[in-house]
């Protein structure tokens, strides 16, 4: 038993912490990485793992440097960021890019959803209660069943592309992708700020979520 307060109890079943063995696999360690929904942490000679699972992404993240201290585990592996979902269609792009350009002056936002249960991916455009050259608050769609969040977006307008510490607050409990769109009236426009939200991290993207699209910033 880790901890005799059953509200302990539940937080570290929640969010496990597993040795990496020096030899074989781990049952524990297995089932983490291929659960539907959960996060962990794998401690190994090498250093400290996040391992996070969601419908639609498969993150296993170095979270420390290695270890200083001799402990006899093995390698807590190599990094890993995958799409469950798969690369989202060039198309729901070309339409979130459309939405603000229209809404120019003002900035903008947009939600990219998926089905779990179909694989289909939708555009969701919310409920927008400020808008301005400088100032967007925009409100998050509450989700059905098999729905989830997959990127938040927003723009700046003729601005530039950067995450402001209003963002950071919004971000910084959320799994999801956030992208951030400006300069969407220049002819060599638009540039795109990007950033993956998990573990209260704020990760770089390896590449860009759509198809067709081959870097992230």
């Amino acid at each position: 038993m880790l901890a005799d307060d059953p509200t302990a109890a539940a937080v570290l079943a929640a969010v496990p912490c597993h040795p990496v063995p020096p030899l074989g696999k781990s049952s524990a360690l297995e089932a983490l990485r291929s659960a539907r929904s959960g996060h962990g942490l794998a401690v190994g000679a090498d250093g400290v793992m996040l391992i996070l699972r969601r419908p639609w992404l498969a993150l296993d993240v170095p979270i420390t440097p290695p270890i200083a201290a001799y402990l006899p585990y093995g390698s807590i592996g190599a990094p890993r960021a995958d799409l469950r979902c798969g690369l989202i269609p060039r198309e729901h792009l070309d339409a979130i890019l459309d939405h603000f350009r229209a809404a120019l002056p003002n900035e903008a936002a947009a939600f990219v959803l998926w089905n779990e249960a179909t694989g289909a991916f939708t555009v969701n455009l919310p409920d927008i209660d400020e808008a301005s050259p400088s100032r967007l608050v925009y409100r998050t769609p509450a989700l059905p069943a098999d729905w989830h969040m997959v990127c938040d977006i927003h723009s700046h307008g003729r601005g530039s592309s950067f995450f402001s510490t209003t963002d950071n607050a919004d971000d910084a409990h959320a799994t999801k992708i956030s992208l951030v769109f400006g300069r969407l009236d220049q002819p060599d426009g638009p540039i795109m700020a990007s950033r993956l939200c998990a573990g209260g991290m704020f990760l770089p993207l390896p590449r860009s979520p759509f198809a067709g699209e081959s870097h992230a910033n």
